[in-house]
C-alpha cells in the first residue's frame, strides 16, 4: 500500500507544477521536541480511483485538491479485524512509521455494543474477547511510539444511553471496564499515549462527562479527546478541552463536578472561577487532542422545522476541511490537533426522520459508514478552510 502513496505524492507534484500554486505545508512537516512528525497512512483505495477519474475528465484541480486531503496526516482505523491481524497490521504501521520518524495515530473502535448498533454498530462480541481484541493491539505496537483515540462514542454514548441495557446496568458496567482495561493496557508502553472520549462541545455538558472519563479511566491515561467526526470549531472544541481538563484537576483536588464551569458559560466567568479554583501546572493536568478533519465550516444548521431528526452529525452538507494536523498547538493542555475522522468517509445512511431511501439534503442515497463518498469528499475539498490549496 505504500506504493499507493508513493503514487499521490508524486502524481500532487505533478499537478501543482503543471497547474497550481503548492498548497502550504502539512502538519506533517511540524515537529515536537522529540523531532516527531504525524504520520500519513494510505489511504482509502477509492480516493485513488476518484482521482483517476478527476483527472481523465479534466478536473486537475479537484484531482489536486483530492491528492493534498489524502496526504494530509490522519488516524488509521482498527475495528473489524481478528486479534491476529490486528496485531500484525498494527506492527507494519508502527515500523513504517518508525522508519518516517512519523507518530501514526491509531483510532481503536471495537468495543461491544460500538455506535448503540446503528449505522457503525458492530465491535467484540463480548468483554473477553474485546480484552484479547486489546491484547493483540498493545503487542502489535509495543516498542514503537503512538496516540490512541480509544474507541470513539464508547463513553459519550453508553448502553444506558440507548435503551439498551437492563436494570442493574450490566453492559454500562462492562463498557467501563472495558475502557478500563484497553488504558491499562496500551497506557504504560513507552512512548504511547492514550485519548477517552468526550463526544463534542454540542452533547454532553463538562459536569456530565468529566465523571464518565474517570470511571473509565482517564486518571491513567494521558487524557481525552474531543469532537471526532463532528463539526465543531477549532474554537470551541479546544475551549471545551480545556474546560473538561480543569474540572478533572478541580475534582482530583477533592471538589465536585457538579460545581464546574461548562461549555455554556460565559467564558469570562468560566475563566474567573478556573482562575480561582484550579491551582494545577498543565504538567500535572490531562491532556486533550481535537478532531479538525471536517470543522472548516463548523456544524451544520438543519433547516428550521424541515426534519423529524435532522441528523446534524449525518453527511451534513457544504462542510469544509478543517485546520491541517499539528503537534505545536501553542496550549500547554492540547497535545494535538488531528484529522481523526478520515474526511472521505461516510458516516452513514442519513434520512433525517424520512421514510429515504435518500439523503432528502442530498437528493442521493448515501454510502454506508466508512464507505467513500465522491460528492461530499469533493464538497470538503473544495470548500476548506484554511484552503487545502494554494491559488485561487
Amino acid at each position: 500500500m505504500r506504493r499507493a502513496s508513493a503514487w499521490l505524492a508524486a502524481l500532487s507534484l505533478g499537478l501543482a507544477a503543471l497547474c497550481l500554486t503548492p498548497a502550504t505545508p502539512a502538519a506533517a512537516d511540524e515537529t515536537v521536541d522529540r523531532g516527531a512528525s504525524l504520520y500519513v497512512p494510505d489511504a482509502n483505495p477509492d480516493a485513488y480511483r476518484q482521482v483517476r477519474d478527476l483527472l481523465r475528465a479534466g478536473q486537475f484541480r479537484d484531482a489536486a485538491g483530492i491528492v493534498a486531503m489524502v496526504n494530509t496526516p490522519q488516524a488509521v482505523w482498527y475495528g473489524d479485524q481478528s486479534p491476529a491481524e490486528v496485531e500484525r497490521l498494527a506492527r507494519g504501521v508502527v515500523r513504517d512509521a518508525a522508519r518516517e520518524g512519523a507518530v501514526p495515530v491509531f483510532a481503536l473502535y471495537n468495543v461491544p455494543g460500538r455506535d448503540c448498533s446503528n449505522y457503525s454498530g458492530g465491535g467484540a462480541s463480548n468483554t473477553a474477547e474485546y480484552k484479547a481484541w486489546i491484547d493483540a493491539v498493545a503487542r502489535g505496537v509495543r516498542g514503537h511510539g503512538a496516540m490512541v483515540i480509544l474507541e470513539p462514542d464508547s463513553l459519550a454514548l453508553l448502553p444506558a444511553d440507548c435503551g439498551q441495557d437492563d436494570a442493574q446496568g450490566t453492559l454500562t458496567t462492562a463498557r467501563y471496564a472495558e475502557v478500563d482495561y484497553a488504558v491499562d493496557q496500551l497506557e504504560p508502553l513507552r512512548g504511547v499515549r492514550v485519548y477517552l472520549d468526550t463526544g463534542h462541545p454540542g452533547w454532553h455538558s463538562v459536569n456530565s462527562i468529566v465523571p464518565r472519563l474517570l470511571r473509565g479511566g482517564v486518571a491513567r491515561a494521558t487524557g481525552f479527546y474531543t469532537n471526532t467526526s463532528n463539526y465543531h470549531t477549532d474554537d470551541a472544541t479546544s475551549w471545551y478541552g480545556k474546560l473538561i481538563s480543569s474540572c478533572l484537576a478541580y475534582v482530583d483536588g477533592g471538589g465536585a463536578a457538579a460545581d464546574c464551569p461548562n461549555q455554556w458559560w460565559p467564558r469570562t466567568d468560566a475563566q474567573s472561577w478556573i482562575d480561582a479554583n484550579v491551582h494545577v501546572p498543565p504538567s500535572r493536568m490531562k491532556h486533550f487532542v481535537t478532531d479538525s478533519s471536517r470543522n472548516g465550516r463548523g456544524t451544520w444548521t438543519p433547516p428550521p422545522g424541515k426534519y423529524t431528526d435532522p441528523q446534524d452529525w449525518c453527511n451534513p452538507p457544504d462542510r469544509g476541511l478543517g485546520a491541517r494536523p499539528t503537534l505545536r498547538t501553542g496550549d500547554p493542555l492540547q497535545d494535538a490537533r488531528l484529522w481523526i475522522k478520515i474526511p472521505g468517509e461516510s458516516d452513514g445512511l442519513c434520512l433525517r426522520g424520512t421514510a429515504g431511501p435518500e439523503d432528502p439534503e442530498r437528493g442521493m442515497v448515501d454510502p454506508k459508514a466508512g464507505d467513500w463518498f465522491r460528492e461530499q469528499a469533493l464538497e470538503l475539498v473544495r470548500l476548506a478552510d484554511p484552503p487545502i490549496l494554494g491559488g485561487r
